[in-house]
C-alpha cells in the first residue's frame, strides 16, 4: 500500500493503543478529526474532542501541524504517535 502507512496511536486519557492505517495524502488535521469522531463513538462519548488536542511524534515529541499532508511530516510505517 503506496498511499497509506501504519501508525500506532496511543490515547492517555483512555489508556489505548491502536493501530491504525493513515492515508499519505490527507491533512493531518483531517486525520486527527476521523480519529476524534470514532473515539468519540468507541467510547460512547466518554472521549471528548477539544481544539487543544493535537498529535505528536512519541519519538521527539514534535506537534503535527494540522494544515500539513501526511506525506510531507516525518511520519512512516512504524510511527509511535501521541493524541492528547
Amino acid at each position: 500500500m503506496k498511499n497509506k502507512i501504519l501508525i500506532e496511536l496511543e490515547i492517555p486519557l483512555i489508556e489505548k493503543k491502536y493501530d491504525l492505517f493513515i492515508p499519505v495524502n490527507k491533512k493531518v488535521g483531517t486525520i486527527k478529526s476521523l480519529i476524534e469522531a470514532e473515539l468519540i463513538e468507541l467510547t460512547e462519548g466518554s472521549y471528548q474532542a477539544t481544539e487543544t488536542t493535537n498529535m505528536y511524534s512519541k519519538e521527539t515529541g514534535i506537534i503535527y501541524e494540522v494544515d500539513k499532508t501526511v506525506r510531507d511530516t516525518d511520519l512512516k510505517n512504524g510511527s509511535r504517535v501521541i493524541l492528547m
